[in-house]
């Protein structure tokens, strides 16, 4: 499936890096921090893939506004510094990169993370040779907003018929219908099958070696 697209786009956390759970602890230990309300697993969990103002957004009130900037500089500290919790790429993931590589795709990344964020990641993994290009969400618009992509398509001169978005949450599914791009769900990250189906994916796998087959 993936043979008629010039252009494949990836979210990261929860598609490519197995993060979940480490970004759930930072998001929790930060609002404890701030003195902020406790939120479950599952509530924290819905804001992964948007950038930290909206997910701050999301998860406390305009009287709490105040905070976010303590509550974002305890975050990028806990996950950078502080919070062991492992985060590592999916098996499976270096090996369908190289495929793409030798399909000769174009391969890039769109990702709630912080530019920072990602490189450190990118050069932490050593992935970084893998992509083409990438958007953040403190670059450009955060997702949903269509923005990120039509950023990449504008860079690369791809149409929006020529690429795919590869993400594993509601918010990768609605980026890509904004952006009029078809868009794949994988079900090994936040989301399951019954919640990405309601954005129309061209598929929705459950393994990354699915990929490879398509």
């Amino acid at each position: 499936m993936l043979s008629k697209y010039k252009l494949v786009i990836f979210d990261w956390d929860g598609t490519l890096m197995d993060s979940v759970d480490r970004i759930v602890s930072c998001l929790s230990t930060s609002a404890e921090l701030c003195g902020l309300p406790e939120h479950s697993f599952g509530e924290l969990k819905q804001v992964i893939g948007l950038s930290l103002e909206k997910c701050f957004e999301h998860l406390y009130s305009e009287q709490e506004n105040e905070l976010f900037p303590a509550w974002a500089k305890h975050y990028k500290e806990q996950f950078v510094t502080h919070d062991t919790t492992p985060s590592t790429l999916y098996n499976g993931v270096l090996p369908m990169l190289s495929w793409l590589q030798q399909q000769n795709k174009l391969i890039a990344v769109a990702t709630g993370k912080s530019r920072h964020g990602l490189d450190r990641v990118l050069q932490e993994s050593g992935t970084a040779h893998c992509f083409v290009t990438s958007r953040c969400a403190d670059e450009t618009r955060s997702k949903p907003d269509p923005l990120m992509l039509k950023e990449i398509l504008a860079e690369l001169n791809v149409e929006p018929h020529d690429a795919v978005m590869i993400g594993d949450t509601s918010h990768d599914m609605k980026l890509a219908n904004n952006a009029n791009i078809d868009v794949i769900g994988i079900t090994w990250g936040v989301h399951c099958a019954d919640v990405l189906n309601q954005y129309n994916p061209i598929a929705i796998i459950d393994t990354i070696t699915e990929l490879k087959r398509r």
